[in-house]
């Protein structure tokens, strides 16, 4: 549990919007759609395990302030410009949700400005997220992602084209430490995105041959602090409880955090931070297993309400049962089976029959999600040839589908 609570003003400042709590949720792919976005922030902002028990969490302030920062999972330029159909769900945010948060992914700056200069001329989102972080082959086979930032010309293209595009939209970035030991990157473009008028940086602390693996390297993270004071820089990898990001503040002098893996299946862990950065070092949250069926049960039913398909979100909710499930005494069998249900009777039947008085089990947070590490880069033919020459990177780059 937190013992140390800052004592210093924690707001973090993202353009016009302030956020109470200096908190981000990490886009996701697949997993941090508007169902789950709506799932923590309602954690956040002090919505108990039941849906309405205001205990648990930190409770909104009296002008209901600004908890944390949901950001979407990445969208792909190309895409959005030529309004795929996946890629306009993807972007559609609930009525209650504000600001309004999209990252971006793409590698032709034209692509890149026509998807912002959209995004603020209709009004699609109240601040962009551009991703320079994803290490995944699909991504930096093509140059973008963590592989791009090694191009210095055509990150700065990049970034002059975003911000130019939005207007008084914010636009911030999320990076990784560089490709691999051999070819770091982080510091010349956290200096370019300052130059470029980026109004903050997320550095993972991992670069894209780690993916995963390995422990975050926190001290890359006070090295950007100190190397870009200008504006905020956020801290991001291997925060798997609320002790972990005071301690990574604490550490590194970073203005923030970004959580991503730490939440899957702890949709309350918004709770914690929270309560955490204010103090309440108390309220950190640990359910029964009565209380994380609950939630298992709302988040998928929030799913098929978005897809408007119950079936269709059940089947959808089926990768986070692991997540959830981790650190409590369930059987393997019961665990497949609950991870083949397509139906929200099915999943709750199949949750009443565990033993759910069990409390909350030692050594149930930590890691989860994918931990592989020290993978082989997948870049384009050249690429680490020159750091500066960009030639054969244009719109044909750009992915036409959504996801990282």
């Amino acid at each position: 549990m937190p013992t140390t609570a800052p004592t210093t003003d924690t707001r973090l400042q993202i353009g016009p919007h302030t956020v109470e709590t200096p908190v981000v949720l990490a886009p996701m792919a697949g997993i941090t759609n508007a169902p789950f976005r709506t799932l923590c922030r309602h954690f956040a902002e002090g919505e108990g395990f039941t849906g309405d028990n205001p205990a648990q969490g930190g409770a909104k302030d009296g002008a209901g302030g600004l908890k944390a920062l949901f950001v979407s999972e990445m969208i792909t330029t190309r895409a959005l410009v030529e309004r795929n159909e996946k890629t306009m769900q993807l972007i559609h945010f609930d009525a209650s949700e504000k600001p309004r948060s999209i990252q971006l992914y793409g590698v032709d700056p034209a692509t890149v400005g026509k998807a912002v200069r959209m995004i603020a001329e209709e009004g699609l989102a109240d601040h962009i997220d551009l991703n320079f972080g994803c290490p995944v082959p699909k991504v930096t086979r093509k140059g973008g992602g963590s592989a791009l930032p090694y191009k210095r010309h055509l990150l700065r293209a990049i970034l002059r084209e975003a911000v130019s595009g939005a207007g008084d939209l914010p636009v911030t970035m999320k990076m990784r430490k560089g490709i691999d030991d051999d070819h770091i990157t982080y510091l010349d473009a956290g200096r370019i995105a300052v130059e470029e008028g980026v109004t903050a940086i997320a550095l993972h602390g991992r670069t894209a041959a780690q993916h995963y693996g390995g422990t975050a390297d926190w001290e890359a993270i006070a090295r950007l602090k100190e190397h870009v004071p200008e504006i905020p820089v956020l801290g991001n990898g291997d925060i798997w409880s609320a002790e972990d990001a005071l301690r990574m503040v604490r550490e590194t002098g970073c203005d923030g955090v970004v959580v991503g893996r730490g939440c899957l299946g702890r949709p309350w862990l918004f709770a914690d931070l929270v309560a955490a950065f204010e103090g309440r070092t108390d309220d950190i949250a640990r359910p029964s297993l009565r209380e994380v069926a609950d939630v298992m049960v709302r988040h998928a039913g929030l799913l098929g309400e978005w897809s408007g398909d119950e079936s269709k979100g059940v089947v959808d909710f089926r990768k986070h049962v692991a997540w959830y499930l981790k650190g409590f005494a369930v059987g393997s069998e019961m665990r497949k089976r609950l991870a083949i249900t397509s139906s929200l009777a099915e999943l709750r039947a199949g949750l009443d029959e565990l033993d759910l008085d069990q409390p909350w089990p030692a050594g149930a947070d930590g890691p989860r999600g994918r931990t592989s590490g020290n993978n082989r880069v997948v870049l384009p033919d050249g690429w680490l040839k020159d750091p500066y020459d960009c030639a054969g990177v244009g719109e044909d780059a750009e992915l036409d589908t959504s996801g990282g």
